[in-house]
């Protein structure tokens, strides 16, 4: 699993809202944009958008990928201890900040399709996230899944509930 370690850098940014997903990754004449774009037109993602600048993965999102991205909104961020989020936008943390985002990101394109038939997957960070499925409703560690298959030309996001942490 640390075999991914060349893509440390990578972490999750992402996303759309739920409303607008399928048509926000679109850029102009129809081509989609790649995972920084796509979460940086979008406000429900800006605590991602800012904790991947502050981490320095901005470059690495807009690499080829593919890249799998369970994507915190700003209300998962807000679930999170007062002063968590700003502590780990300090520049002195930015070490922290980087295991935090690379634990939401998967090397490859996995589908909600695919990734309801797994148990778990193997993180950018280096640690596994657990997948349950519940009544019909997914599950990555404590998170649920609340938007699946938004295709980014670098990879594919799925909206989480709760801020994942290794």
């Amino acid at each position: 699993m640390r075999a991914f370690s060349h893509y440390l850098a990578i972490t999750l940014f992402s996303l759309f809202s739920l409303f607008a997903a399928g048509h926000a990754a679109a850029g102009h004449h129809g081509e989609k944009q790649d995972i920084v774009a796509v979460a940086a037109g979008n406000e429900d993602f800006s605590t991602l958008v800012a904790a991947v600048q502050a981490a320095g993965l901005v470059e690495v999102l807009q690499g080829d990928g593919p890249f799998t991205v369970f994507a915190p909104t700003n209300d998962a961020f807000a679930k999170l201890p007062e002063g968590t989020v700003e502590m780990l936008l300090l520049p002195e943390n930015k070490d922290k900040l980087v295991q935090v985002l690379t634990y939401h990101v998967v090397p490859g394109k996995v589908m909600a399709q695919d990734v309801v038939g797994m148990d778990r997957a193997p993180t950018v960070q280096g640690e596994n996230v657990s997948i349950t499925v519940h009544g019909g409703k997914v599950s990555v560690n404590d998170a649920q899944v609340l938007a699946t298959d938004v295709e980014a030309s670098n990879g594919v996001i799925h909206v989480i509930d709760t801020v994942l942490l290794p």
